[in-house]
């Protein structure tokens, strides 16, 4: 009894599993999406936050574009780490990730951690990878 059900258990998980993949990327996708993202963060992790914006879905920073103020306040932060805690593959595609990230003020060298949400959305015309969720939002709370 106990083996039948085991079975129907792993059976059932094979196919949601399967369904999630067919959902998610394409291979091809997969493999420019990982050079794409480390790129990405190690903009971020060298505060080079100008950089970081060309990773940004050009839809989102036309409907969101960063101020002056913006790149001041990021201008004085300094990520002191950046670690990836969960990710997956959203209804329409996209890939989601959580990251908690360390964040030191560069004028009182305190340091505080943050949790970010990025959602990476395929572009099929351009053949690359969006952040479509913006830059880190690292004065949450504040």
């Amino acid at each position: 009894m106990y083996r039948n059900l085991f079975q129907s258990v792993v059976i059932a998980l094979l196919l949601v599993a399967g369904g999630v993949q067919a959902e998610g990327p394409s291979r091809s996708q997969r493999n420019k999406l990982v050079p794409t993202q480390d790129a990405y963060v190690a903009a971020v992790r060298w505060g080079d936050f100008d950089k970081a914006e060309g990773f940004i879905d050009p839809l989102y920073l036309q409907q969101h574009p960063l101020t002056d103020l913006q790149r001041e306040r990021y201008r004085q932060l300094q990520v002191s780490s950046y670690r990836e805690r969960s990710a997956g593959v959203g209804a329409d595609g996209s890939i989601e990730r959580r990251v908690e990230m360390g964040v030191i003020n560069r004028n009182t060298q305190a340091e505080r951690l943050v949790m970010v949400n990025e959602r990476w959305r395929w572009d099929p015309e351009a053949k690359r990878w969006w952040q479509a969720a913006g830059l880190p939002d690292l004065w949450q709370g504040q």
